[in-house]
């Protein structure tokens, strides 16, 4: 049966679909083409078929049978021959029913669908029907595999025995009318999932049942490759992508054999010599004889095998392996990936090795998973690395490139694939080479990190074998250690500890729980030899904690979990064991350590975060670890009274009141001690408290009252200490300084040091009395005094706004913020006993904030506060931010939860475009719930935010200008926030440009001297796109009453008049109502709407309005802390501009590469991606990179793919959706809307789905093929391929875990 190679070619209109059957059509090209190959045929000679044919005794019609497509197309119901046992004496009883037919194609396709039943016997009964009548068993197999292609069509015995393979291919196309553009290898359900297993296994059976006979007979498997062949070169997909994957598979199969007969051959060659080398007296001519005729056997069996692999693979796979479908693609290489493994003699060389190497570069992540695990099954085999040097030599920088491959799961297989080399290849990597892996250690995707981690660990104990190999354990793990803090200091991504530790602990995990090897290493001193010096002694202070939690808490840290995951029963009992341990360890050794590192702030700091992962129940149980708590609590105590820096105090305070829970028995004895310590603190700050306001104390009473009170306020936000009664002299303190107004000087003793501390202590008092009222029935009279104690605080944070102090400024905004939520009337309402403390910020308190938002946060910084240390400018300018974010956050929760009107979100709206990359994420925030609050008033809030800046405007500016430009800029990025719902938008859009056209047309006199406001028509057309076009029309006739009798000739009315009148938004509502539509619905050309690649999506924030603004490192939720967004890094995104000449292969996306050079460095980007944290980051600015678009020229001939381009900004979606480009062609009939409806309904239906079929491939290309992606190379890429890092810094406070 002959192989005809047609060019893919798709119909693009209906029309085509109509004239298939005139004269001109691509089918009668076809059979016109075939009939003159058979009369060329005639004239010089038959061909050799590939497959013996059966002279015909005329020509059928090329339509099958009505009984055998009946019978196709009529499901079969599974047999219970068909099991998982080989019960054979059921079928026969059915086939003898069904008069001695035999396995039907329908019963073969059944068993394969279900899944259920025993291939082995599925085959063996098919065979007993083969070995019968040859003819009909290879026609029910050749129906099987038309069937699993989803065809409905059947191959009958008319068209078997006269028509070759491209004829009955073509007809079978002609009559592929299904009702789904899905086939069975990619049809979703349940059903279908195991099919293509199904369909592997059967192939694979089938091979290996007929290994000893059929294989070689010249017959089935050559028909059937022929046939295959034929179907791998169609124009539809489902023949295409089945016909491979069998065609694949049963070449893998033939490897396999081909591998037995070779060991066979070698077997009995040396049976043979030694049969021979015996003497003559005792030599068995016979024996030699059948040895002989043995090898003699072997050796045709081995030159038939090679002659079928050599077909299917130049038939088959080099045609495929660069087809369009990336399944196929992906196909063909995992197949290949086998041979080169089971078969390395006759296909491990670089004639096969260059797929593989070409395939690296495929713009589909599918295609480069395979071929990258294809090559980790060559480097796993000793045997064969030194055959593979050249190709390692020549692509060893692509697979270093692919560590940062945009797939997730091609980065962790190739970083596995570089272990592989640096394991079994001599010279293995260099250090230059290894630098590329070694930072993903700390990257956001687990799966990655760990895979770095494996690689890591393995250098680490490469490192470790010039240690002694008498050496004890003990000596290992403390120079393994040794080297990891070397390595954790070297990256200097420091605080990222917790990361590092999770990417080694799947390998490295016994290391790592080894708490007796790191706390000798941190109790030895540096002089003697071994001891570790400052510097180590804090990194591996740090791991051994993240060690601890992880141990203890048996999760990643944050950032790197996918997903919540439900512990097993094993890992909850390694979770139990691992904490027991820590506990027993730890307890009699964290007093020794804090004593020896309590002047440190870092080594203290981490080491107090110990006692937080004990089961602290252990105190209790044993009574010999009593002393143990006593040390500890002094320990706690005193590191209270050596430091004032906030972070100690706090992890102090933690510690304190995790010993003083009241679940367990020792904890009176915890609070004792916490209590005596605050009575200690306290009465040193009252000592000095008349000093104070009286403005007599000097500088040694006031450091003594600010330190104490520092140490108060560190307890304040984790104990209720309303007990102290600490609010009234905090307040008077407060108000002292608030009316001396001498805080603003430096030098003055009521600086900073003091109202901070203050404001906590006070605004947690008034909290924790909150908490109290609430789970009690409380006097009016305490009722009356909190709300009094609410007012006055509220006041005295109002009078702070304005200090020159930046330190009270903030503090003061920061717990207003949370005051304000707290005790607003949404708060309150719930609870009856709470209402009367309802406080509604005054006009002046909401004047104030606003101010402060003008004034400290849309603001650059000072390049004073900037310019004192050059290294520590970035650190400043990072705090800086982060603390401007939490403020900001805490305002824009006032607007949400309705503390604040709507409208006075315009102070935030405003700066939406100008400071984008510091606040866009949390602006972005805001206005998605403002709109699910209200959408119309949010609306008119944008509109308003908008004029606000046009009145602004100096009069030279209005019209043109710079900063006109930047309004109209802001307008666009506003737009888009509207969301592409247009009917869920139409009522809020309406509103917008109603206050817009009255704010433009205000003061209209009925001169022609137009209105001051008019061009703020041009901004207001920004939103135009986004209307639908009755809204067009209404906003049109209201336009016209509003400017009443003035001509409308200015500018500025013409131009949005336009937008409203253009179709500027008729596209993206078309395109939209298309997408609900079927695929047979229109044969019109589709239009698809695509996102760049490389565009920035400033994803909505969530957590940042569940956090909170006070300042505190205890571990709670808060108010105002804000998750600071990473954005991903912008590529360039290029298309060859690449034309197909004819006779081309079809749907080829991969060229072969002439040299080096021709290797494109495709689908690399930087996917270490910073992970969404509860804890608060400088978010860096995003860096843009060129994006270039592909233009694929079709020359006849060649696959007609659809025409994409990717919009460059936001901007061009204004200018609706991309259309496919479709040919003109000729058109003889009418529409199909003018059509008789009675002419041919079932031909149009089935042409409909042929159409979908064959232009499948164009949609795909579309929907499922990600735009070529190339690696840049700039004079800084270095910076750009640069990747972000999590954090593990969290501001976050004790408030909603106390308030919910």
């Amino acid at each position: 049966m002959e192989v005809q190679h047609s060019d893919e070619s798709s119909h693009d209109s209906l029309e085509e679909i109509e004239d298939i059957s005139d004269s001109g059509s691509d089918f009668e090209v076809q059979l016109k083409a075939m009939k003159r190959r058979k009369q060329t045929t005639a004239l010089l000679g038959p061909r050799p078929p590939k497959r013996p044919r059966r002279k015909a005794a005329s020509q059928a019609s090329p339509n099958p049978s009505t009984t055998s497509t009946q019978q196709a197309r009529s499901p079969q119901p599974p047999q219970p021959s068909l099991g998982r046992t080989r019960q054979l004496g059921s079928p026969r009883r059915e086939r003898e029913r069904r008069g001695n037919q035999g396995m039907s194609a329908g019963d073969m396709y059944e068993a394969v669908r279900s899944g259920k039943s025993a291939m082995v016997a599925v085959v063996d009964e098919w065979l007993d029907s083969y070995k019968q009548d040859r003819d009909a068993g290879l026609l029910e197999l050749i129906n099987f595999v038309v069937q699993c292609c989803g065809c409905k069509g059947v191959v009958s015995r008319e068209m078997f025995d006269g028509m070759q393979n491209a004829e009955i291919i073509s007809t079978l196309t002609k009559e592929f009318n299904e009702d789904s553009v899905n086939y069975p290898l990619c049809s979703p359900g349940p059903q279908w999932r195991k099919f293509r297993a199904s369909v592997c296994e059967f192939v694979q059976v089938l091979v290996r049942s007929c290994q000893n006979s059929f294989l070689y007979d010249e017959y089935l498997f050559s028909a059937l490759l022929a046939l295959l062949t034929g179907l791998s070169d169609s124009q539809v997909r489902a023949f295409r992508h089945t016909s491979t994957l069998i065609a694949m598979k049963l070449m893998t199969g033939i490897v396999e054999v081909a591998v037995m007969v070779f060991a066979q051959i070698k077997t009995t060659q040396r049976r043979y010599d030694a049969e021979r080398s015996k003497g003559a007296e005792h030599r068995a001519s016979e024996r030699l004889e059948e040895l002989q005729a043995t090898i003699s056997e072997l050796r045709e069996h081995q030159e038939e095998l090679s002659s079928m692999m050599n077909a299917t693979f130049r038939g088959v796979f080099v045609h495929r392996y660069r087809d369009r479908v990336a399944e196929i693609r992906a196909v063909c290489i995992e197949e290949m990936g086998v041979w080169l493994r089971e078969n390395p003699g006759d296909f491990l060389n670089d004639g096969y090795l260059k797929y593989l190497g070409w395939t690296l570069h495929d713009k589909q992540g599918s295609v480069r998973l395979q071929c990258v695990r294809a090559l980790q099954g060559l480097y796993k085999e000793k045997d064969l690395i030194g055959r593979l040097e050249l190709f390692t030599s020549r692509f060893k920088e692509r697979m270093l490139c692919m560590v940062l491959d945009k797939d997730p799961d091609v980065a962790v297989e190739a970083v596995q694939l570089l272990l592989l080399l640096q394991q079994r290849t001599e010279e293995g990597l260099s250090e230059e080479e290894c630098s590329h892996v070694y930072p993903l250690v700390f990257a956001s995707r687990r799966g990655l990190a760990s895979a770095a981690g494996a690689f890591l660990y393995h250098k680490l104990c490469s490192a470790m074998s010039s240690e002694p190999q008498e050496a004890d354990m003990g000596s290992r793990r403390a120079a393994f250690f040794n080297l990891l803090v070397s390595f954790y200091i070297q990256s200097e991504f420091h605080e990222h500890g917790a990361y590092l530790v999770d990417s080694l602990w799947g390998v490295a995990g016994a290391e790592l729980r080894d708490w007796d090897t790191m706390t000798s290493l941190l109790v030895q001193e540096a002089d003697q030899g071994r001891g570790l010096v400052d510097e180590e002694e804090g990194a591996l202070i740090e791991l051994m904690m993240c060690a601890v939690r992880q141990a203890a808490e048996g999760h990643p840290p944050v950032g790197r979990a996918q997903a919540k995951k439900i512990l097993s029963m094993k890992d909850k009992k390694t979770q139990v064991q691992d904490k027991r341990r820590i506990t027993t360890h730890f307890t009699t050794l964290l007093p020794q350590l804090l004593a020896k590192y309590s002047a440190d702030v870092e080594k203290v700091t981490c080491l107090l975060k110990a006692p937080l992962h004990f089961d602290l129940e252990t105190y209790s149980s044993t009574g010999r670890l009593e002393k143990y708590l006593d040390l500890l609590l002094a320990q706690v105590c005193g590191i209270v009274e050596k430091h004032t820096e906030s972070g100690v105090l706090e992890a102090c305070a933690r510690v304190a009141c995790a010993l003083s829970q009241d679940k367990y028995t020792f904890s009176g004895r915890a609070d004792l001690v916490v209590s005596q310590l605050l009575d200690s603190l306290t009465d040193r700050f009252s000592s000095h408290l008349n000093e104070l306001l009286q403005g007599t104390a000097d500088e040694d009473e006031v450091y003594s009252a600010a330190t104490a009170l520092m140490r108060i306020a560190a307890f304040t936000s984790a104990k209720d200490l309303t007990s102290w009664k600490l609010f009234e002299p905090c307040f008077q303190l407060l108000k002292s300084g608030v009316e001396s107004r001498d805080i603003d000087k430096e030098c003055c003793p009521m600086s900073f040091q003091l109202m901070v501390p203050a404001l906590k202590c006070a605004a947690f008092h008034v909290l924790w009395e909150k908490v109290r009222v609430a789970n009690s029935t409380p006097t009016k009279a305490e009722v009356k005094r909190l709300k009094k104690e609410v007012c006055s605080f509220c006041i005295v944070c109002q009078s702070c706004l304005s200090v020159g102090q930046p330190e009270i400024r903030d503090q003061a905004f920061e717990l207003l913020c949370d005051m304000l939520l707290l005790f607003g009337v949404s708060s309150v309402r719930s609870q009856p006993t709470l209402q009367p403390l309802a406080h509604p910020p005054s006009d002046s308190l909401r004047f104030d904030m606003a101010a402060f938002l003008l004034d400290y946060v849309f603001t650059e910084p000072d390049d004073d506060q900037l310019s004192g240390e050059a290294e520590g400018v970035e650190e400043v300018k990072m705090a800086t931010l982060q603390r401007r974010r939490n403020q900001l956050a805490g305002y824009c929760k006032l607007v949400i939860y309705g503390i604040l009107d709507l409208s006075t979100a315009t102070d935030v709206f405003k700066y939406y475009s100008k400071f984008y990359k510091d606040y866009g994420d949390i602006i972005k925030e805001t206005l998605s719930k403002t709109k699910m609050i209200s959408p119309v008033q949010s609306a008119k809030t944008v509109c308003l935010s908008l004029q606000q800046l046009f009145s602004a405007l100096a009069p030279e500016c209005v019209g043109g200008g710079q900063e006109f430009g930047e309004i109209r800029e802001l307008a666009k990025r506003l737009a888009m926030s509207f969301g592409i719902d247009l009917h869920r938008i139409r009522k809020p859009l309406v509103s917008l440009h109603m206050d817009g056209i009255r704010f433009a047309l205000r003061e209209a006199a009925e001169v022609e001297q137009p209105p001051p406001n008019l061009p703020f028509l041009e901004i207001l057309s920004e939103f135009s796109f986004k209307l639908l076009r009755q809204d067009r029309a209404q906003l049109s006739a209201f336009l016209s009453a509003e400017c009443g009798s003035a001509a409308p000739s200015w500018p500025s009315l013409r131009m949005y008049q336009r937008s409203l009148q253009s179709g500027s938004s008729k596209p993206r509502e078309d395109g939209e109502r298309s997408a609900t539509l079927s695929p047979h619905s229109t044969p019109a050309a589709k239009r698809r709407r695509t996102t760049p690649q490389g565009s920035v999506s400033s994803a909505s924030r969530g957590p940042w309005l569940d956090s909170s603004s006070i300042h505190s490192n205890v571990a709670t939720p808060g108010l105002t802390s804000t998750v600071q967004r990473q954005p991903s890094k912008h590529l360039p995104v290029t298309h060859n501009t690449q034309a197909s000449t004819p006779g081309s292969d079809k749907g080829s996306i991969i060229s072969e590469p002439e040299s080096d050079d021709d290797f494109s460095e495709g689908g690399i980007h930087n996917n270490l991606a910073t992970p969404g944290l509860t804890s608060t980051v400088q978010r860096q600015p995003s860096k843009h990179l060129p994006v270039t678009h592909n233009t694929q020229a079709s020359t006849p001939g060649s696959d007609k793919g659809s025409i994409i381009s990717e919009p460059e900004s936001v901007d061009d979606f204004s200018e609706g959706s991309l259309q496919r480009k479709v040919e003109p062609r000729r058109r003889s009939k009418l529409p199909i809307a003018q059509a008789s409806p009675s002419s041919g309904h079932c031909d149009l239906e089935s042409h409909l789905t042929m159409l979908s079929l064959i232009e499948e491939d164009e949609d795909d290309e579309v929907e499922e093929e990600e735009p070529e992606i190339e690696d840049f190379e700039s004079d800084d890429s270095d910076h750009d391929t640069d990747f972000t890092l999590p954090s593990t810094r969290r501001s976050t406070s004790y408030l909603e875990e106390l308030f919910q």
